[in-house]
C-alpha cells in the first residue's frame, strides 16, 4: 500500500538547512497497524505528514496504491487526503459550538454527499464507537475519551483505507486512552483498515503490530511486536 525509498525532507532556517528526515526507506502493507515513535525531533511527525499528502518531500519516492505521489497535482493531493486517509489527532480537533453529529458530517460535506447519506453514515459512524446516544451533545458536554472517539468516528466516514493518527492517546486517562486504542484495535481486525500511529508511550505501542522507531531523521529500527523477529532497515 505505501512503498517509500531514499525519502529526505530538509526545511531552510534562514540562511541554515535543517534535514527532518534523510533517506528513509519503509513498505507498509495493506492492513497492518503500526506504531511511529521517537523522540522529539526525531523526523516522526514529518514522516507522517508526507504520508498524510500534508506535505512533500525534497526528494524521494513515495507510492501510495501504486501511484507517484510526487505526479500529483494540489487537488488531487486533496482528494486523496478525503477519500482514502482519516486524521485523528491529539486535541480532536473538534468544532466546539457543533454536534458531534455535525462534526462526523463535515469531510462529506467536502466530499458533496447528500445531507441524507451523510446523516446515515455520521449515526452509523458514532454507534460504531459508541457514541450512538451523545449524536446531539457539544465537545464541551463529552468527556476527553468521548471526544476522541467522535474523531474517529470523523476520520471514519468517508471509508478510508488508511487511519493516521498522531498521538491520539497523549490528552487521555490510561483508561480512556485504552478504550480508544480497542477502537483502532477493532478497526484493523474487523474492517482491514491500515493504522498507522505515532505515539511516545511505549506501553501504547505495544499494542500496535509493529513498531519503527525514528531518531535523528533515521529509522532506527523497526520491529514486530510479540513474535520476536525483526525486519530488516534498508
Amino acid at each position: 500500500m505505501i512503498d517509500i525509498k531514499k525519502l529526505t525532507k530538509t526545511y531552510k532556517n534562514g540562511s541554515i538547512a535543517v534535514t527532518a528526515l534523510k533517506d528513509v526507506n519503509l513498505r507498509i502493507e495493506k492492513g497492518e497497524f503500526i506504531g511511529i515513535m521517537g523522540p522529539s525531533g526525531s523526523g516522526k511527525s514529518t514522516f507522517m505528514n508526507i504520508i498524510g499528502c500534508l506535505d512533500r518531500p525534497t526528494s524521494g519516492i513515495y507510492i501510495l496504491d501504486d501511484k507517484p505521489i510526487a505526479k500529483m497535482t494540489d487537488n488531487e493531493l486533496a482528494e486523496v487526503r478525503n477519500s482514502k486517509i482519516g486524521f485523528v489527532f491529539q486535541s480532536f480537533n473538534l468544532l466546539p459550538r457543533t454536534s458531534a453529529l455535525k462534526n462526523v458530517e463535515l469531510p462529506m460535506i467536502y466530499a458533496k454527499m447528500s445531507s441524507k447519506e451523510r446523516r446515515r453514515r455520521a449515526l452509523e459512524a458514532l454507534d460504531w464507537v459508541g457514541l450512538g446516544d451523545r449524536t446531539h451533545h457539544n465537545p464541551n458536554e463529552l468527556s476527553g475519551g468521548q471526544k476522541q472517539r467522535v474523531a474517529i468516528a470523523r476520520a471514519l466516514v468517508n471509508k478510508p483505507s488508511i487511519i493516521l493518527a498522531d498521538e491520539p492517546t497523549g490528552n487521555l486517562d490510561t483508561k480512556s486512552g485504552n478504550e480508544v486504542m480497542e477502537i483502532f484495535m477493532r478497526l484493523n481486525k474487523e474492517e482491514g483498515v491500515t493504522v498507522i500511529l505515532v505515539t511516545h508511550e511505549a506501553d501504547i505501542a505495544q499494542m500496535t503490530e509493529r513498531v519503527v522507531t525514528f531518531r535523528d531523521g533515521v529509522i532506527v529500527s523497526d520491529e514486530l511486536n510479540n513474535r520476536g523477529e525483526l525486519n530488516s532497515v534498508d
